[in-house]
């Protein structure tokens, strides 16, 4: 067997074995492995057709592998206790709402979350106003039957951010940081409110609404 051949049979197992990996950093790892063989196994056999091609597809694995291999580390250093707005508000959509004016009722389909920039909203069933700084309805929008468990109302005049439904799992596929974020948010409140035995208490219902 000469060494072009050896060469082509090591990138062809290269190539079938990208197809058979599920994790995407092992992918590239393997098919940036396999633009190398190939272009030498071109080289070697005088094939300028496969030399150009994997010089071409080579930059662009690498390129793609310095991608994942950043995002993990992103998603890795994301902490729990970073500013939702830092994350979300650039995403949102402001509006105003004046006091008495109801953001969601129990029973509801959950369309939207909210972030209150100012003023105050409260939760009917429990009388409790929640301030500047709350996120509300965000579990609501990932619940089973996507129906919201409680009321919430304007307490006062408010400035508010919102982000749909669909523009909340559209992030979250786009980008995986935010959903990773997101869902350590959520759970780390269901975490604190079941260490506090708060099960039923207004933070659980800002999370669950």
């Amino acid at each position: 067997m000469t060494l072009g051949i050896a060469l082509g049979f090591a990138a062809a197992a290269l190539t079938f074995t990208t197809f058979m990996m599920k994790s995407m950093l092992p992918l590239r790892v393997a098919a940036l492995a396999s633009n190398v063989f190939f272009v030498a196994y071109g080289y070697v056999e005088s094939l300028l057709p496969i030399v150009i091609l994997h010089g071409v597809l080579l930059p662009l694995n690498a390129a793609r592998l310095l991608e994942i291999r950043k995002l993990v580390k992103d998603i890795e250093s994301a902490a729990g206790d970073t500013p939702v707005a830092q994350w979300l508000l650039p995403h949102m959509t402001r509006r105003t709402a004046p006091a008495g004016t109801p953001l969601f009722s129990r029973g509801d389909l959950a369309e939207d979350m909210f972030y209150v920039h100012s003023g105050k909203v409260r939760v009917v069933e429990y009388g409790d106003a929640l301030g500047p700084g709350t996120l509300i309805g965000e579990i609501g929008l990932f619940a089973p039957d996507l129906r919201r468990t409680q009321s919430v109302v304007c307490d006062s005049d408010c400035q508010l951010y919102s982000l749909s439904r669909e523009g909340l799992y559209r992030l979250y596929y786009q980008n995986p940081k935010l959903g990773f974020h997101l869902i350590r948010l959520i759970v780390g409140r269901l975490m604190r409110d079941a260490t506090a035995g708060k099960a039923e208490s207004p933070s659980a219902v800002e999370a669950g609404a």
